[in-house]
């Protein structure tokens, strides 16, 4: 049989290996909208190029689907499973990254992470958030500033964070108090906070399911590393989600969701001062941490993307 000429072969609507993305796309109508064209033309061509060079057996692909059947399975009102998996494939925080681009200077954004609750207790400055003393003492104080310097009064500040033993407080009903090292903060007329907790602790994402299997079978753990997290919010600023880290956290360079930045890391002093200790109202010895958070303006220009 003589082979279709060059012409015809590439405008044929039937499938052919060498042709099979853009057989795929032709067939998507013009009634889609402009935007579902382009991310679902994108996806067909990566997809079919990985496809291609990966040349999977029939048993190999259906192992893919059973493993995305078992990760719809394991999906409920309180798990998502599927965010699991974007989160250790560092999905999660590339499109944060995309989302997020800062002027050079601003405090970068990380993760919100599945632990955020709503409508925390407000604290005044100074006041402890560990409503059950266990765990190391430590206190964090810092400035909020626009990028010039400037401090910002009145700036909201969330943070929530894990116990000495790595739990949410939230995974721990009846065991750790409600709303245990979580709260809300409010910058002085210097931009200034602080505020008294305990030193977080490294804890393992949910590894019981597909995703963790996945983690298992590639050689990865599903330990993030040790870190608070903050909201910072004022009017006519871009909020700021993000983290701040222990910087002697054995899991640091190897966070299991890619959380880490690098300019996230901060200074965790432990201070051995009875009388330092007595002044911030703690026993000694201490952790201590400075942090400043640097707000952008709303439409400020992105940081530039090598």
């Amino acid at each position: 049989m003589q082979n279709a000429s060059p012409a015809i072969q590439s405008t044929s609507p039937y499938f052919d290996e060498a042709r099979s993305a853009e057989v795929v796309n032709a067939r998507m109508s013009d009634e889609a909208s402009p935007r579902l064209r382009e991310v679902m033309s994108v996806l067909v061509r990566h997809l079919h190029a990985a496809i291609k060079e990966i040349e999977p057996t029939h048993e190999e692909w259906f192992s893919a689907i059973r493993f995305l059947t078992e990760t719809g399975q394991m999906c409920t009102d309180w798990r998502q499973e599927y965010i699991l998996l974007s989160d250790i494939l560092g999905v999660s925080m590339l499109v944060d990254a995309i989302n997020h681009r800062r002027p050079s200077g601003a405090t970068p954004n990380t993760i919100l992470g599945p632990f955020y609750v709503a409508d925390a207790p407000a604290y005044r400055n100074g006041e402890n958030i560990c409503l059950d003393g266990k765990g190391e003492p430590m206190v964090v104080e810092g400035r909020v500033t626009d990028i010039e310097g400037n401090p910002i009064r009145n700036a909201k500040l969330e943070v929530w964070q894990t116990n000495d033993g790595g739990f949410y407080d939230v995974q721990q009903k009846g065991i750790q108090p409600d709303s245990n090292l979580r709260g809300v903060f409010s910058s002085d007329a210097e931009g200034r906070y602080w505020f008294k907790s305990v030193k977080p602790r490294h804890y393992p994402i949910p590894s019981d399911g597909p995703v963790g299997k996945l983690l298992g079978a590639m050689g990865r753990h599903p330990n993030r590393a040790a870190h608070l997290h903050f909201i910072v919010t004022a009017p006519g600023f871009d909020p700021v989600i993000t983290h701040i880290f222990t910087p002697d956290c054995p899991y640091l360079g190897e966070d299991a969701v890619f959380g880490v930045k690098r300019e996230l890391i901060a200074e965790f002093n432990q201070i051995d001062d009875p009388e330092a200790a007595k002044r911030v109202g703690l026993s000694s010895p201490f952790w201590s941490v400075s942090w400043d958070f640097t707000l952008a303006a709303c439409g400020k220009p992105m940081r530039a993307v090598p």
